[in-house]
């Protein structure tokens, strides 16, 4: 329960710089990027998939891309590719890096880091393990820690596997066809910041659910 509290509170404390890159338009930074923009996306996306980099804009990136891809001379079926691949690394990397010094960071007089919360997520992986990685997969700074969490808390490594690969390929492919399939209409171009806010806030509201659900076991419990 306080697991799942920690993931609501960072989502709906999370600031709203990662649709935005250095205060530039991003539509605007692919273009100039030309050819080299899937390069730099595919960078953008393993780095803020698990690499400790929370603050960049993923969302905002996948939308536009998706948006601008035949101007920018690029093929959606290898963009795809190399987008889901930078994804599922991106991961993979979080979670060796959880497995293998998360740990070594935990102390039990700890004020944050103690052992009773690496106990805390051991119980949310064991519980909504699967679920947990999908969904956080949608949220803006608790997709670049739960690789990490799920790495500390030592969650099975097939589990993780398997989930990290349905979340990483569902996140690419709704965000940039949403952008390749409404980025045709008018208004929907012309606000992209506010249809990716939008597109965020929706994919909160599974964790709140979540939450409200686990408080009424409690209550009749």
């Amino acid at each position: 329960m306080s697991s799942l509290l920690l993931a609501a509170n960072l989502a709906a404390n999370a600031p709203h710089a990662p649709l935005a890159l250095l205060g530039l338009d991003i539509e605007q930074i692919l273009e100039a990027a030309g050819p080299w923009a899937l390069g730099v996306v595919s960078l953008i996306v393993f780095i803020e998939s698990g690499v400790l980099f929370p603050f960049l804009p993923g969302d905002s990136l996948l939308f536009t891309l998706g948006l601008i891809h035949t101007q920018l001379g690029l093929n959606l079926w290898v963009m795809l590719l190399c987008l889901c691949i930078a994804a599922i690394l991106g991961d993979q990397v979080g979670y060796w890096l959880g497995h293998k010094f998360g740990r070594k960071l935990f102390k039990p007089d700890a004020r944050v880091l103690n052992t009773a919360n690496l106990v805390a997520a051991q119980n949310f992986f064991a519980k909504y393990g699967g679920k947990a990685l999908v969904l956080a997969r949608f949220v803006p700074i608790v997709r670049t820690f739960v690789p990490l969490a799920a790495g500390m808390a030592s969650y099975r490594y097939r589990d993780f596997a398997k989930w990290n690969i349905t979340g990483a390929i569902s996140w690419v492919f709704i965000l940039t066809f949403a952008g390749v399939f409404l980025g045709s209409i008018p208004f929907i171009r012309n606000n992209v910041e506010a249809i990716v806010i939008v597109i965020v806030l929706v994919s909160v509201l599974p964790v709140v659910f979540e939450i409200l659900k686990e408080r009424r076991k409690n209550k009749k419990a």
